[in-house]
């Protein structure tokens, strides 16, 4: 089969050329810039196009199928001739479903805890030589890629993402898929650069609960007041099957799990990620893994890549970066890092980096994200206000949007790096929350921090 990728480099994009290249597909693709790891990886595997841009002579009718990817425009000339000459274009999601439609699927859904949650199941699958096919949003330990496509797996496992399939499809990536077993962990409005008002966010989960297969199943976080209310008014033909956090205790910085053959020390931590957990512990039974067997594998569990990631440790001080940026994560992760580290300073730094976190209007979701933490720092840069497109925000905003009267704000990089590098952090815990880099920290350095 002739598969060409239009944007190939995207994280997701690469991950699933390569996945087909593995699968004896003849995979070509195109791409104005591709940044790494992309491009180290689709070298490799004699993937990486030979001259960056779009080339109308790549698209020609032998081709089986079209992938287009988020990165490209609804104008891109490989789009426009693919149209005119009337091929298959697939979106991701959708090219995903067709590969996947007579296995059973399993689609994990929420506005967070997803990666994580996805990340679980796979680690357990893996631990107990259990082959799934596969997409995850996050690099994960033991495996070579984020997407696996076979001929023989019975399950493939997907992180059900919510946000737009294409530029051509503006339906979200998580109502293609169909899945026959589903997990919804939370609701908490995001994107709003595409679904405007929470009440139209709202509205994508309860399509997802309606897309899922008549006689399927869905495992639902009943701790979420929107997900168990979505969940529960749904007609469906469907199983329906709540999940809570389960016991747990935190004695001298390390996490302990309550079961049925006593407390099961485990590397993650944090009331979310326990919840994830009990999720992730449902879905493993569904697919034939029994419940000591999933302790066994899940306390060897450390992360998933970006989140909550340990990034330095020494005798009395340690430090972690999050990929959280939407105000749920950003609280729930500081909270989590409080409760683990109770006797510590946590000095917490949020970036303000994405579309919806600079957004005037949607600041005032924040109110109260960063209470848990000792010392709270927010970064954001003017600049990337003004490529955005979007109105001007001043500190007095930023501090009336997350009500703390000590709250420090930084819109300099250099001053954020003067700020964490004149830090003692003797006796304190560092958590750099960010989708971004904080106009360009090196994370290298800051581990030097942590001695």
């Amino acid at each position: 089969m002739n598969v060409h990728f239009i944007a190939i480099g995207g994280s997701a994009m690469h991950n699933l050329a390569i996945a087909l290249h593995n699968k004896g597909y003849n995979v070509t693709g195109s791409d104005d810039v591709i940044f790494e790891p992309s491009k180290s990886r689709l070298k490799t595997k004699g993937l990486l196009p030979s001259t960056f841009g779009w080339f109308t002579e790549k698209i020609t009718p032998n081709l089986d199928a079209i992938v287009l990817g988020m990165h490209a425009k609804a104008n891109n000339p490989e789009l426009l001739k693919a149209q005119e000459l009337g091929l298959k274009i697939y979106s991701y999601p959708e090219f995903l479903y067709e590969q996947s439609k007579h296995k059973t699927r399993v689609v994990i859904g929420g506005s967070h805890g997803k990666t994580t949650i996805t990340s679980m199941i796979l680690h357990v699958m893996h631990y107990h030589d259990r082959d799934v096919d596969y997409m995850v949003g996050a690099q994960l330990e033991g495996f070579d890629v984020m997407v696996k496509l076979t001929e023989d797996n019975d399950f493939i496992v997907l992180e059900g993402d919510e946000y737009l399939s294409s530029p051509i499809d503006r339906r979200p990536k998580f109502h293609l898929y169909k899945p026959n077993i589903a997990l919804l962990s939370g609701i908490a409005w995001d994107h709003i650069n595409v679904f405007p008002t929470y009440e139209n966010y709202l509205e994508q989960f309860s399509i997802f609960v309606n897309s899922i297969v008549s006689g399927g199943s869905i495992n639902y976080n009943e701790e979420d007041t929107e997900v168990k209310r979505i969940v529960e008014a749904s007609k469906n033909t469907i199983r329906k099957l709540p999940y809570k956090t389960p016991e747990y205790t935190v004695e001298n910085g390390q996490t302990l799990l309550e079961t049925s053959e006593g407390d099961l020390p485990i590397e993650v931590f944090g009331k979310h990620n326990l919840n994830n957990l009990a999720g992730a512990k449902w879905i493993c039974q569904h697919m034939g893994i029994d419940e000591d067997d999933f302790y066994e594998a899940i306390s060897t569990f450390k992360g998933a890549s970006k989140r909550l990631e340990k990034i330095a440790e020494s005798n009395n001080s340690v430090a972690f970066k999050d990929f959280a940026h939407s105000p749920s994560k950003v609280k729930a992760t500081t909270n989590a890092v409080k409760e683990q580290y109770a006797n510590r300073t946590v000095v917490a730094c949020l970036e303000l980096h994405t579309y919806s976190s600079l957004n005037v209007e949607f600041l005032k979701e924040y109110k109260g994200a960063l209470n848990a933490a000792d010392v709270a720092v927010v970064f954001y840069s003017p600049h990337a206000v003004e490529i955005k497109k979007l109105d001007a925000i001043s500190h007095e905003q930023i501090a009336n949007a997350f009500q703390r009267d000590d709250l420090i704000i930084y819109t300099n990089p250099d001053d954020f790096k003067a700020f964490l590098f004149s830090q003692n952090f003797d006796n304190k815990a560092l958590l750099l929350m960010s989708s971004g880099n904080y106009g360009g920290l090196d994370f290298g350095e800051v581990k030097e921090l942590i001695r």
